[in-house]
């Protein structure tokens, strides 16, 4: 074969090898896009999970904090009337 000819040849096979190789890969996202989709919505779904665990622990944590807030309220009404002196907070009339 003469060389303009091997060169021919060789640009051809290099040519439908890469159209080959070019359409298999559109295929393949074809293919694959329910499985991309569905593990979208699986993680979708993990997250929305997590997210009603987390404002479930949130909440938990605001009804702890609201009953040591009324406990301290009634510790300190408690100790205001049982030693009112000792609680009592002098005002400037009374410093002078």
């Amino acid at each position: 074969m003469s060389r303009p000819m091997v060169l021919v040849f060789l640009l051809v096979v290099l040519i439908i090898t890469s159209q080959f190789e070019w359409k298999q890969p559109l295929v393949n996202d074809a293919e694959s896009s329910p499985s991309i989709s569905q593990k979208q919505q699986y993680i979708s779904k993990k997250e929305e999970v997590v997210k009603e665990k987390i404002i479930l622990s949130q909440e938990k944590d605001i009804q702890r904090l609201n009953a040591l807030v009324k406990e301290l309220k009634e510790q300190s009404m408690l100790e205001a009337v049982l030693d009112p002196v000792a609680n009592h907070v002098p005002t400037r009339l009374e410093v002078t």
